[in-house]
Formats: structure tokens, sequence, C-alpha cells
């Protein structure tokens, strides 16, 4: 019975970080908006992903923007 709190803390923390996994689809407008640019196919090595921009383009920004 002592775990169950602990496993309950666990299944809620993961529940939380599966739903930080999803990109947002916006617009550029809001991808700039966020601090980020829009690339086609990929974004660049060291930049992450952080949105959509339309079907062929990505949100992009660099993990250190605050």
């Amino acid at each position: 019975m002592r775990i169950l709190p602990l496993l309950c803390a666990l299944f809620l923390m993961m529940l939380r970080g599966a739903a930080g996994l999803s990109l947002a689809r916006g617009s550029p407008q809001d991808c700039q908006r966020r601090g980020g640019f829009c690339s086609h196919g990929s974004c660049p090595l060291g930049i992450s992903r952080v949105g959509i921009c339309s079907e062929q383009e990505f949100c992009c920004r660099s993990r250190w923007y605050p």
C-alpha cells in the first residue's frame, strides 16, 4: 500500500509529459511570436521543433531561447 501513492504520482507525471510531446499547429506569425522561425523540411542541427507552420514547414526554435 505504500507504493500506491508513488505509482499515482509517476502515472500523472507520464501523462503531463505525453501531453507536451505534440507539436502545435499554427501560422508563421504564431511561430514568430513564440520566438521561432519556419523551416522547410526539418530544423537545423541544435534547433528543436516547437510547432508546425504549414504542411511542409516546421516551427523551429533554439533550445536556449528564454
